[in-house]
C-alpha cells in the first residue's frame, strides 16, 4: 500500500466512509501478503519510496501475474523487469492499462499520477548493443517520477560524439553511464562533471571483455573519484539509485528554496 493510499483509508475510516472491521481487513495482508511461493511485500513503498519489483526470470507466468495482480491491488505504480512476451501477453489481459516496454524489457503499470521532480536523470549509452541496460535504467527512473535525457551511442571510440553532449552532462543531477568492451566511458564522464557517476558495466563484447568482467573491473579501479559502480548489465539497480538521488537533491533544493524565502 502506498502512503497516499493508507491515508486515504484512514481518513475514510475517520469520515465513516469506511468501518474499522473493514479498514482491518484491507490491513490484514500488511506488512507482508504470503502467497505460498512469494511475500509479496506491500510495505516497501512505505519504506523505501517504490513498491516491491518483480524479477520475472525464474518464476512460472501464472506466479508472475499473480504477484503482479496483489501489487496492483494496492494502488501503486507496478514494475516487473526482464519480462517476457509471453508474459506480457498474460499481464494485460487482466490490466489493460499495462505497457510493454520492449526495449527495456519491463512492463510498467502506472496507477499514479506522475509526480514532478526538479532535475534530470542522464542516461549515457556507450554503443547500441548497451541499449537494453541503458533503457531498462530510463524505464526504472522514470516510473519512480524522474525526468531522463537520453544520450547513446556516444562511447569513446568516437568521443567527439560524447563532447559534443558536454552542457547536457553538466546539468545534469546523476548520471548513469552504461557501457560494455572495455568500459572506460564511465571514467572520461566522471571527469567531465561534478555529479554523481553511476557506472554500468555491460556483457556487450568480445571474447575478452569476459561477458562483463572486463568493463567491471575497469569501471572499479576508475581514476575519477566520482564514479560507483553497480553489476554487470544492472540497469534496473542504477536507475532506482539515480532516482533515489534525485529525489534526495530535489528535496535539498526545496528546503533551500524555503529557507531563503524565510530570510534565513
Amino acid at each position: 500500500m502506498t502512503e497516499a493510499g493508507l491515508r486515504k483509508l484512514l481518513e475514510d475510516v475517520r469520515r465513516g466512509g469506511c468501518s474499522v472491521e473493514a479498514a482491518l481487513a484491507r490491513l490484514r495482508a500488511l506488512p507482508f501478503e504470503d502467497l505460498g511461493f512469494a511475500k509479496v511485500d506491500h510495505h516497501r513503498a512505505l519504506r523505501c519510496g517504490f513498491p516491491e519489483v518483480i524479477l520475472c526470470p525464474g518464476k512460472t507466468i501464472e506466479q508472475i501475474v499473480t504477484i503482479f495482480e496483489r501489487c496492483a491491488q494496492h494502488g501503486g505504480n507496478v514494475l516487473a523487469t526482464r519480462a517476457t512476451p509471453e508474459v506480457f501477453e498474460a499481464v494485460v489481459r487482466s490490466h489493460p492499462e499495462a505497457q510493454f516496454q520492449q526495449a527495456a524489457r519491463a512492463i510498467t503499470l502506472r496507477q499514479q499520477p506522475a509526480a514532478t521532480w526538479p532535475g534530470t536523470i542522464a542516461i549515457v549509452a556507450a554503443g547500441t548493443a548497451d541499449l537494453p541496460v541503458a533503457e531498462e535504467a530510463r524505464v526504472t527512473a522514470q516510473i519512480m517520477d524522474q525526468r531522463t535525457v537520453e544520450l547513446y551511442d556516444v562511447g569513446v571510440a568516437g568521443l567527439h560524439r560524447l563532447l559534443a553532449h558536454a552542457q547536457v552532462l553538466q546539468q545534469a543531477n546523476v548520471l548513469v553511464v552504461i557501457a560494455g568492451m572495455e568500459g572506460a566511458l564511465a571514467s572520461v564522464v566522471g571527469g567531465l562533471v561534478d555529479k554523481p557517476v553511476i557506472a554500468v558495466p555491460t556483457s556487450a563484447g568480445y571474447g575478452a571483455s569476459f561477458q562483463g568482467l572486463a568493463p567491471l573491473l575497469t569501471m572499479l579501479n576508475s581514476c575519477a573519484a566520482g564514479v560507483t559502480v553497480v553489476n554487470i548489465d544492472n540497469g534496473f539497480g542504477a536507475g532506482y539509485t539515480a532516482a533515489l538521488i534525485n529525489r534526495l537533491a530535489g528535496a535539498a533544493g526545496t528546503s533551500s528554496e524555503a529557507a531563503d524565502a524565510n530570510g534565513m
